[in-house]
């Protein structure tokens, strides 16, 4: 039969002295604006991309992603604008991955 006592008038306000300037410190602190790397689509016409992609013997989102710094749903998106484009070629898919070859 218990449960917890009810704390005394001086615990009370060492609580509330403890509390209080935490709250000013979070509110006075300047927020930053936060990027996040890789959401912006490259260039799907770059000459440059495309001749390292034509160096590559296997093209996977991995591949791509890991290469230009991108996120795996960025180098999928491209890698299917790419095969529309036909500047690469279909080759396999098995459940997870896509495997893709460059055009010749």
């Amino acid at each position: 039969m218990g449960g917890k006592k009810k704390l005394s008038l001086k615990q009370i306000q060492k609580a509330e002295k403890k509390t209080a300037p935490k709250k000013e410190k979070r509110s006075a602190a300047p927020t930053e604006k936060k990027s996040v790397p890789g959401i912006t689509h490259p260039k799907l016409a770059g000459d440059k991309l495309v001749a390292e992609l034509k160096k590559l013997q296997v093209l996977t989102p991995y591949s791509v992603a890991s290469r230009f710094d991108l996120r795996l749903s960025i180098a999928r998106e491209y890698l299917k604008d790419l095969e529309r484009k036909e500047l690469i070629k279909f080759v396999s898919r098995s459940r997870n991955v896509i495997v893709y070859r460059p055009a010749d």
